[in-house]
C-alpha cells in the first residue's frame, strides 16, 4: 500500500516518543496528595455554588439540527442566557428526525400535546429558553430585531444569505446593534464555489476527505465507513464557540465592536486530516483506509476477542463478540506483548517499530493477536495483559460507560432531574474550571415554552398581544 511508505524519520519520531510514552506508570510514581486536591476543586456536587464564567452574556439560537444548536449550548454551558428560536408549534426538524419510532420525551409543546421529541435531540440543547417564532412573517423578523437589539450574539445555520435576505442577518443587525456578534455556522461558507449546497455531518466528513480513511481496506473488503455519532456537527460547534469566546474577548477589551463570524463545516473537517494532506503535496502520496489499525504506529489498534462478555444475555446487541484497543508501540511493550499472549517469536522477527509498522508486519501480528483472543472475553483479555503491564481498553457501549465509576464520580454521565421531563440519564460537560464549572440545568423544554418569560421581558409584550401573534402563528 502506497500509503505505508515510510523512512528513517519515523523511528526516529517514534523514539523520541519514548520518554512520553503511555506506557503505565508504577504505582510508587502516583500522587495521592495531588488526586484528592483535584477531587476537591472539580467536585460536581459543588457547581451549583460557584459563578459562572459568561453570567450576562445573551446568545439567540437561530438554528437547527446539530451543528449551530451545539455551539448555542456549549456557551449554555458556561452559564450564557441561551434563547434558542424554533418554528411555532413543531419546533426545529430535529425534534423529529431520531431516532426513528423509539423513545420520546413528551410533550412536544403545549399546541401537540399528543408528540414528543426524538432523543436525537438531546444533548445539543441544554440550559436553553425556548421560544417560537416564524420567520418567514414580517412581524416575526420585527421581533428578531428587538431581540437582537438585547443580545450579545446571534447564532444561526440556516443557508447562507437567507437572514440577509430576510432583512436579520449581520449587516442589517449590526445597525441595530454595533456590539453584536454574530456566529454563522454552515457547509461551504458563505463565498466560493460551493456555498450554495445545503451541507449535514454526512457530507460535510464525505467532501472534507474524513470517509476516505475511516473503514476497512478495500482488499479486505472493506468500504469507506460512516461515523453513527455526527462527529463533525459537534466538533464544529465547539469551534464555533471557540469563535465567539474569542469575539468576544476582543469586543470587550480591544474594539467595542461586533463582529461576522463564519464557520465551514467542510473545511472543519479538512482541518482534522492530520498528515493527509502534506503528504500528497510532498509524495503524492493519497492516505488510504487501514481499518481498526493505525497507520503510523504498531501495535496500536483493535482487535477482535472470540466470545461475548455477556453469553447468556437476553439481549442481542450483548451476544456479539467483544473487542479491545491495545497499545504496545514501543520496543520495550512489544516485546512484553509478544511474551504475554506466547508469541515470543513475533518480538524477534518484528524487533524494531520501522518494521512492525509496514502493511504485510501488522497483518501477521494483528492476526496472531486475534487467534490468541479467540477463546476469550474482551475482559479476560484486559486481565492478562493489564497484569503484563501492556495498555489496553476494551471497546465499551453506552451501559458499559453509563454504569462505570470513573464517569459517575466525576460528574461525566449523571442522573438529570429535568424540571419537565423528570429523571433523563445525560452526559455532562467534558471538561472541568476551578473558579467557574460548567453545569447543565436542564436538558431542553418544549417547543414554544418560554415565549410569555421571554417576549414580556424582551419586547415588552402584553399577554394579549402575545396570544394574537399565537393565533396568527406568529409566534
Amino acid at each position: 500500500m502506497a500509503t505505508r511508505r515510510k523512512s528513517v524519520r519515523t523511528q526516529a519520531a517514534t523514539k523520541n516518543r519514548s520518554s512520553n510514552s503511555g506506557r503505565r506508570r508504577p504505582a510508587a510514581e502516583s500522587n495521592p496528595e495531588f488526586e484528592r486536591y483535584c477531587r476537591a476543586t472539580f467536585d460536581p456536587r459543588a457547581a451549583f455554588g460557584k459563578p459562572e464564567a459568561l453570567k450576562g452574556m445573551r446568545v439567540l439560537s437561530c438554528s437547527q439540527y446539530i451543528l449551530g444548536p451545539s455551539c448555542a449550548a456549549y456557551l449554555g454551558e458556561l452559564g450564557a442566557e441561551v434563547i434558542k428560536i424554533e418554528a411555532p408549534r413543531r419546533g426545529e426538524p430535529m425534534r423529529h428526525s431520531t431516532p426513528g419510532n423509539e423513545a420520546f420525551l413528551y410533550p412536544l409543546s403545549r399546541w401537540v400535546p399528543g408528540s414528543g421529541t426524538g432523543l436525537g435531540f438531546f444533548g445539543a440543547n441544554f440550559n436553553e429558553y425556548f421560544i417560537s417564532l416564524d420567520f418567514h412573517r414580517p412581524e416575526a423578523r420585527e421581533l428578531m430585531c428587538r431581540l437582537a437589539a438585547k443580545a450579545d450574539v446571534v447564532v444561526e445555520n440556516f443557508r447562507p444569505g437567507t437572514f440577509d435576505r430576510w432583512g436579520i442577518g449581520y449587516r442589517q443587525l449590526r445597525e441595530i446593534n454595533p456590539r453584536l456578534i454574530y456566529m454563522w455556522l454552515g457547509g461551504f461558507g458563505g463565498w466560493g464555489p460551493g456555498r450554495v449546497r445545503a451541507s449535514y455531518d454526512i457530507l460535510g466528513q464525505a467532501q472534507g476527505g474524513a470517509f476516505s480513511i475511516t473503514g476497512q481496506p478495500e482488499e479486505a473488503g472493506g468500504a469507506p465507513s460512516k461515523h453513527t455519532i455526527w462527529l463533525a456537527d459537534y466538533w464544529g460547534g465547539m469551534m464555533g464557540a471557540l469563535q465567539v469566546l474569542t469575539a468576544l474577548y476582543w469586543r470587550d477589551n480591544v474594539s467595542g465592536e461586533g463582529t461576522f463570524l463564519e464557520y465551514s463545516q467542510v473545511h472543519g473537517v479538512t482541518r482534522q486530516l492530520e498528515y493527509s494532506l502534506p503528504l500528497y503535496g510532498r509524495e503524492g502520496v493519497i492516505r488510504e483506509r487501514w481499518g481498526n489499525w493505525d497507520t503510523e504506529l504498531c501495535v496500536h489498534g483493535i482487535i477482535k476477542c472470540g466470545r461475548p462478555s455477556y453469553p447468556r444475555s437476553d439481549n442481542p446487541q450483548e451476544e456479539e463478540e467483544g473487542y479491545i484497543l491495545v497499545s504496545a508501540y514501543e520496543d520495550v511493550d512489544f516485546g512484553m506483548l509478544c511474551r504475554a499472549v506466547g508469541h515470543a517469536q513475533l518480538a524477534r522477527l518484528y524487533k524494531t517499530h520501522d518494521i512492525r509498522v509496514r502493511p504485510e508486519s501488522q497483518k501477521e501480528i494483528y492476526a496472531a493477536l486475534e487467534a490468541w483472543a479467540k477463546d476469550k472475553t474482551k475482559e479476560q483479555v484486559a486481565r492478562i495483559l493489564d497484569q503484563a503491564g501492556i495498555i489496553v481498553q476494551p471497546v465499551w457501549n453506552a451501559k458499559e460507560v453509563a454504569n462505570h465509576p470513573h464517569w459517575q464520580q466525576r460528574g461525566s454521565i449523571f442522573w438529570l432531574d429535568d424540571p419537565t421531563y423528570g429523571d433523563v440519564l445525560s452526559q455532562g460537560p467534558a471538561y472541568k474550571m476551578s473558579a467557574t464549572p460548567p453545569r447543565v440545568k436542564w436538558a431542553f423544554k418544549p417547543v414554544g415554552a418560554d415565549n410569555e418569560f421571554i417576549y414580556s421581558k424582551l419586547c415588552g409584550l402584553s399577554k394579549a398581544e402575545m396570544e394574537k401573534l399565537e393565533a396568527e402563528e406568529v409566534i
